[in-house]
């Protein structure tokens, strides 16, 4: 399902937002994105797939190793564009973490409930003028952190947060006992003094 929604620092009535669908089932990668700040509309993507047998994960694959791994791709791929790399800050990746770690416990949906409190949170220790945040899940795959950057970077609105003008990046993975991982990356613009 595809859903465009407009986000910015002021509240925006649901009504107003704009909303379209588009369902696909052919792949097994969920991402999602959003962004604060500019007040930018950004897709956001959904993908049911098909159900398949999976593939064995190494039980090795940390979730740390797996948000440092995001965090090297992300800024090979900024770098390949001519883009300054993103700086991996420990505050950011909090909250990026607690996020994922909650729609993995399914105690919230997959998506970006929360994201005004998480770039609040933020706020408090970092200054920022933007935020955006891409989401994914995936399960089944020997790589899931290349599925979902591969997923990110073949999404327009996603790709459009990975090289947006931001300095900052958070990134959180978590699994559940079901083997599912979710990915949160949060990107922010700190105010330069």
């Amino acid at each position: 399902m595809l859903t465009m929604k407009f986000f910015s620092d002021a509240a925006i009535p649901d009504w107003m937002k704009p909303r379209a669908t588009w369902a696909r089932a052919s792949v097994l990668l969920t991402v999602s994105s959003l962004i604060l700040g500019g007040g930018a509309i950004v897709p956001s993507i959904a993908q049911q797939p098909p159900r398949t047998s999976p593939s064995p994960t190494p039980s090795a694959t940390s979730t740390e190793a797996l948000e440092q791994a995001i965090h090297t791709q992300i800024n090979q791929y900024r770098r390949d564009q001519g883009l300054p790399p993103l700086t991996l800050d420990p505050r950011i990746s909090e909250q990026a973490r607690s996020h994922s770690q909650a729609m993995a416990a399914g105690r919230v949906a997959f998506g970006h409930d929360g994201f005004n409190q998480r770039g609040s949170a933020i706020r408090r220790t970092i200054a920022w003028n933007s935020i955006a945040e891409n989401v994914a899940t995936n399960q089944g795959y020997s790589d899931p952190d290349r599925r979902a950057v591969t997923g990110w970077i073949n999404s327009s609105g996603h790709r459009q947060n990975i090289q947006g003008q931001y300095n900052l990046t958070g990134i959180g993975v978590a699994r559940n006992s079901r083997g599912q991982y979710y990915f949160t990356q949060i990107f922010v613009r700190s105010r330069q003094n």
